[in-house]
């Protein structure tokens, strides 16, 4: 890779991301940190806002903007390919929204590039949840980002069904199901529920703060621990 495009790469990564560590750019681009350094330096020195240190990690000023980019052939047939395998496995609300954005993509693609991603010859079968357990996901992903409380009533594998006060935290595809990891104010722990297996969605009034200990990062870090011992 030519030293311009690293620098533009470099741009690009800092720009989409909260912090990011030299560490990270060096494995992106396949070169040494010390080099990132130097790259970093060269940006800072021509006037590129880069904020942070070495051995701390950077982010860009905000503010900062380059000109809209045009995808490459290969970028737009990589979104077309993430649509058509996502849409029949994710909720109905997010389906549609992929659809849309993609079609605003292809509207503004020159002729060629466009004809490519469109034609491109990766399918995915029209296979994933049903409609209702669909419908579940949205209503769950929603929950999550507005942080309210839910009441559910789970069929467990035994086909015991339950009520439980969940704090959801996120949502989970595993190749075959959905599940909503939460945590549960009846078991007083993260639990997982299959989505499909969630016979009732009741939105509560009441909202929820994070609270150390549960929340999404200490369910992933539970699971670290998990793998470690």
């Amino acid at each position: 890779m030519r030293r311009a495009d690293r620098l533009f790469q470099i741009v690009q990564l800092v720009r989409g991301r909260r912090l990011t560590t030299a560490a990270f750019l060096a494995d992106r681009l396949e070169v040494s940190q010390r080099s990132v350094y130097r790259d970093v330096a060269a940006l800072q020195a021509q006037g590129v806002p880069i904020e942070g240190e070495a051995g701390v990690g950077y982010r860009m000023h905000r503010g900062f903007d380059l000109p809209p980019l045009m995808f490459t052939t290969q970028e737009a047939q990589a979104l077309v390919a993430c649509v058509r395998v996502a849409q029949p496995r994710i909720d109905t609300g997010l389906a549609r929204h992929a659809d849309d954005a993609l079609a605003k993509i292809l509207a503004v693609l020159p002729a060629i590039e466009r004809i490519a991603a469109e034609n491109l010859s990766v399918y995915a079968p029209q296979v994933g949840p049903d409609r209702a357990t669909r419908e579940r996901l949205e209503q769950l992903r929603h929950a999550t980002d507005r942080k309210t409380k839910l009441r559910i009533d789970y069929l467990d594998l035994k086909d015991d069904v339950s009520t439980r006060v969940v704090r959801p935290v996120g949502c989970f595809f595993w190749g075959e199901v959905w599940t909503l990891a939460a945590w549960c104010e009846s078991r007083d722990a993260f639990r997982n529920f299959r989505v499909d297996r969630i016979q009732r969605i009741e939105v509560l009034s009441e909202r929820f703060r994070d609270e150390s200990g549960k929340t999404l990062p200490d369910l992933i870090r539970g699971y670290d621990c998990d793998d470690r011992v």
